[in-house]
C-alpha cells in the first residue's frame, strides 16, 4: 500500500470516528481563514481605492456583481465535484473520484474562457448594465478590463479550494489565498498611489494575486492525501456531469440569483447619486466578511457530512447538523449586535469624509445586520441538502431565498408605500439631513 493510500485511509478513520464537535472545529478553522481572506481580495480593493474619490469606490463596488458571477462558475463545478468527490471518498472509490476532480476543474476552464474573451469586446455595455452613472463608468471600466485577465483562474482557484475542502484538506487551500491576499495587500498600494495606475491598479493587484493563488492550490493537489488534478483523468460522461449539475445547481441558483439582486440594487441606488452606490458597495462588502465567517464554518461541516454519508453513518450526519446550528445562529446574533451598535464606524472606515455615504450606509448596514441570524439557519440547511445530494430540496432553498422572497420583500414596500427613502437628493439637502422631511437615512 502506497503512502498517499494509508493517509486516505487514516482520513477516512478521522472523519467517521472522531469526536463530531472538535471535528467540525477543526476542519472549520482552515475554511473559515480562507473565506475570511478571500473576501479581504475585494475589501483591500474598496478600502484603498475609497482614498481617491466616493465615484472610483462605486466603480469598484459595481463590479463586485461580476466577481460574484465568477463564483458562480466556481461554485458551481468545484461544489458539484467536489460534493460527489467527499461522497466517493467516504465510500472508498478513489479511482472515480480523481475523475470527477478532473472532470470539474477542467470544465470550469473550458466554460469561463469564452466567456472572458466575449466580455472583453462589450465592456462599457457591461458596466451600464450593472448599474454603473455615467461619473462611475471610467473608472469601472478601467477596473473590469484588468480583472477579466484574471477570471478564469479565480474560476479554477474556487474549484481547486473547494475540491481540497471537500476532501477534508482544507489547510492547502488556507496557505494559497493567504499568499494571494497578502501579495494583494501588498500591490495594491503601491500600483494605485506609488505608479500612479489608480483603479486599474487595484484590478491588476487583484488578478495577480489570484493567479499566484492559482498556481499553489494546482500543486497543493498534489501533496498528501489530496486527489492530482491529472489530464488524464478528464473523461467526462454523462454521469458525471449529472452528479455535478445535482450538487452544483443550488449553487449556481444561489449565486446567479444573489447577482442579479445586486445589480438591481446598483440600479435603484444610482437614482439617488454616486454616494448611495458606494454606500451599498461598502455595505455589501462588510456583510460578505461576515457571512463568510459562517460560510466557512458551515464547510468546515460539509467534509463530515459527505464522508458520513457516504460511509452510511446517518447519526453523524444529523448531529453535525445541529452542532453547527446552535454554535453559528449564536454567532451571528453576536455580530449582528456589533454591526448595529458601531455601524457608522465602520462605514467611516472607507469614507471618512463623505457623511452622504456614511449615513446611508449606516442605516443599510443595521437593517442588514438584523438579518444574521436567520442567514445562519438559511446557509446550514443548504449546505447538508447538497452535502448529502438532495437535489431538490437544495434548489428549493436557494432559488426560495434570492429569488422568491428576497424579490418579494423589496417589492413590497414600493407597491403599498410608496419609496420609504430618498426621491432626491438635491443640494439642498445638508449632511444631517439627505432625505425628504419625513423620511432621513440615519
Amino acid at each position: 500500500m502506497s503512502d498517499r493510500e494509508e493517509q486516505r485511509l487514516r482520513k477516512h478513520k478521522m472523519m467517521t470516528e472522531d469526536r463530531l464537535s472538535e471535528l467540525i472545529v477543526r476542519m472549520a478553522i482552515p475554511t473559515i481563514i480562507s473565506m475570511l481572506i478571500t473576501s479581504i481580495y475585494n475589501m483591500v480593493d474598496t478600502f484603498f481605492v475609497g482614498q481617491l474619490s466616493t465615484s472610483a469606490t462605486a466603480g469598484v463596488g459595481i463590479i463586485f456583481p461580476l466577481m460574484n458571477s465568477v463564483q458562480v462558475i466556481g461554485f458551481f463545478f468545484g461544489q458539484g465535484s467536489g460534493s460527489y468527490i467527499s461522497r466517493l471518498l467516504g465510500a472508498q472509490e478513489t479511482k472515480e473520484a480523481s475523475r470527477m476532480a478532473a472532470v470539474g476543474f477542467f470544465s470550469s476552464f473550458g466554460v469561463s474562457i469564452p466567456l472572458v474573451t466575449g466580455a472583453f469586446f462589450i465592456i462599457p455595455q457591461i458596466v451600464r448594465l450593472l448599474g454603473s452613472t455615467v461619473t462611475i463608468q471610467p473608472y469601472a471600466e478601467q477596473y473590469l478590463f484588468y480583472i477579466l485577465f484574471g477570471v478564469p483562474f479565480m474560476a479554477g482557484s474556487l474549484v481547486l479550494s473547494t475540491q481540497l475542502r471537500l476532501q477534508g484538506n482544507a489547510q492547502y487551500a488556507m496557505v494559497a489565498v493567504g499568499i494571494g491576499a497578502a501579495l494583494n495587500i501588498l500591490l495594491d498600494p503601491l500600483l494605485i498611489f506609488a505608479f500612479g495606475f489608480g483603479v486599474a491598479g487595484a484590478a491588476i493587484a487583484t488578478s495577480t494575486s489570484q493567479i499566484i493563488s492559482f498556481c499553489i492550490l494546482l500543486a497543493g493537489s498534489k501533496r498528501g492525501s489530496s486527489l492530482p488534478i491529472r489530464f488524464k483523468d478528464f473523461t467526462p460522461n454523462r454521469e458525471l456531469y449529472l452528479e455535478i449539475i445535482k450538487t452544483g445547481l443550488p449553487s449556481l441558483c444561489r449565486q446567479s440569483l444573489a447577482t442579479i439582486l445586486i445589480i438591481v440594487l446598483n440600479i435603484a441606488a444610482a437614482a439617488y447619486g454616486d454616494a448611495a452606490v458606494a454606500a451599498f458597495s461598502i455595505v455589501n462588502r462588510v456583510i460578505f466578511i461576515v457571512v463568510s465567517i459562517l460560510i466557512g464554518f458551515g464547510q468546515g461541516y460539509q467534509p463530515v457530512c459527505g464522508f458520513n454519508y457516504g460511509a452510511r453513518c446517518y447519526n453523524r450526519v444529523i448531529d453535525g447538523f445541529w452542532f453547527c446550528v446552535k454554535v453559528s445562529i449564536v454567532g451571528m446574533a453576536i455580530f449582528a449586535v456589533f454591526g448595529v451598535i458601531f455601524a457608522r464606524k465602520i462605514i467611516a472606515a472607507f469614507r471618512k469624509d463623505d457623511m452622504e455615504v456614511i449615513l446611508i450606509g449606516a442605516l443599510a448596514l443595521r437593517l442588514q445586520c438584523v438579518t444574521l441570524p436567520l442567514i445562519a439557519w438559511v446557509i446550514l440547511c443548504n449546505m447538508l441538502t447538497q452535502s448529502i445530494g438532495a437535489f431538490i430540496s437544495a434548489v428549493l432553498l436557494s432559488v426560495g431565498r434570492e429569488g422568491l422572497f428576497f424579490p418579494a420583500v423589496n417589492l413590497y414596500p414600493s407597491a403599498f408605500y410608496g419609496n420609504i427613502g430618498c426621491t432626491v437628493v438635491t443640494a439642498n439637502c445638508c449632511p444631517a439631513q439627505l432625505c425628504s422631511s419625513t423620511t432621513c437615512w440615519r
